[in-house]
């Protein structure tokens, strides 16, 4: 059973509004790849993957957008933030600009006295670190009232409905299937697939509670693979990815934590589920694309790593990072995604009910 982007109004659960038969693919030529932007969750690590773009952008759009050459894009949580932005209408150029200058707003750089890490570490055990003015201004300043049906690209942003316990995922309207998140503002959606638990409170829209759809979703890869397999008559060989990633941190278990277990030694087992969604993800994709489809771009292992809100290491290491990875996969990349433009996206209008 395939799940429609019905927004409900009684109150009920999102999946209420399913569809009972299989969704009519649209037409796709035959002879015309279908090019995926993939963009993964990890908060101001997201310097990263505007860097890439920003980059790309540079080298190969001759002055067009970047997102002028994918057929759809998926962004989760930061991901999410930058695939609203470029389906805005924003060059890829504004959104690194953003992040790199006004990351510092939404995660101001740390106190390093210990009496001030003391008080942190307390207040965060039981608050959230962040209130959502800062990102709430930013996005407003960025997106402002424009709805998500007014994007100029396909959009899947994930998020999760913490009140029926169930996944979400914005919809722009690329299938007539697709009603009401065409109403949605883009804003909205931005807050919503980016409450990272901790961080910021979920976002109340309607009757939902919306969480950061890294919880399920932090690599969207295999959600945009499936979206355009069931929307669209393409085969699993017409299809390239450019998937871009935050960090792909290894986690490895302690021997503290196979002795004593808890959940003191246990409370960063997210980044454990984080990672292996990832790597599942990827490795899935891959399997049913072939190997050769799919391109997967990520910043170095840093011993520590760079922690989600740090800025200051942030703005320090990924960009120049992010110059490193495009000349490693550059001609690859030039070849797979940029020889021509995607042709242009127009909204489909509502089926009937």
């Amino acid at each position: 059973m395939k799940v429609s982007d019905t927004t409900l109004n009684h109150g009920g659960p999102r999946s209420a509004g399913s569809i009972p038969q299989q969704r009519i693919p649209r037409a796709w030529p035959k002879d015309r790849r279908f090019r995926i932007l993939s963009l993964d969750g990890g908060g101001i690590r997201g310097i990263f993957s505007a860097s890439v773009l920003s980059e790309l952008e540079r080298r190969f759009c001759a002055g067009r957008r970047v997102s002028e050459y994918f057929d759809l894009i998926a962004g989760t949580s930061t991901g999410g933030i930058i695939a609203l932005g470029l389906g805005a209408g924003l060059s890829a150029a504004e959104m690194n600009t953003l992040y790199v200058e006004r990351g510092q707003e939404i995660f101001p750089p740390r106190n390093q006295s210990w009496l001030y890490g003391a008080a942190s570490f307390l207040r965060q055990t039981v608050l959230y670190r962040y209130d959502r003015d800062a990102i709430a201004g930013i996005l407003s300043e960025t997106l402002g009232e424009r709805l998500f049906g007014e994007s100029a690209n396909r959009l899947c942003i994930p998020a999760f409905d913490g009140t029926h316990s169930e996944v979400f995922v914005y919809k722009t309207p690329h299938h007539a299937d697709y009603k009401f998140d065409r109403f949605e503002k883009m804003i909205n959606i931005g807050l919503a697939t980016s409450a990272a638990p901790t961080f910021f409170q979920p976002f109340k829209n309607g009757v939902y509670q919306l969480v950061d759809g890294g919880v399920w979703a932090n690599n969207p890869l295999m959600l945009a693979v499936i979206e355009a397999l069931i929307c669209f008559d393409v085969a699993p060989a017409q299809i390239d990815v450019l998937s871009i990633g935050c960090g792909d941190d290894p986690y490895s278990v302690s021997p503290r934590q196979i002795k004593f277990g808890g959940i003191l030694f246990w409370r960063d087992v997210i980044f454990a589920a984080m990672r292996l969604q990832s790597l599942a993800a990827t490795n899935q994709a891959r399997l049913l694309l072939g190997p050769p489809s799919v391109v997967r771009l990520s910043p170095p292992v840093y011993a520590p790593p760079i922690d989600l809100d740090d800025w200051c290491r942030a703005v320090e290491l990924l960009p120049s990072d992010a110059v490193n990875v495009t000349d490693a996969y550059a001609d690859q990349i030039k070849s797979m995604f940029f020889g021509n433009a995607a042709e242009a996206f127009v909204p489909v209008p509502a089926a009937e009910p």
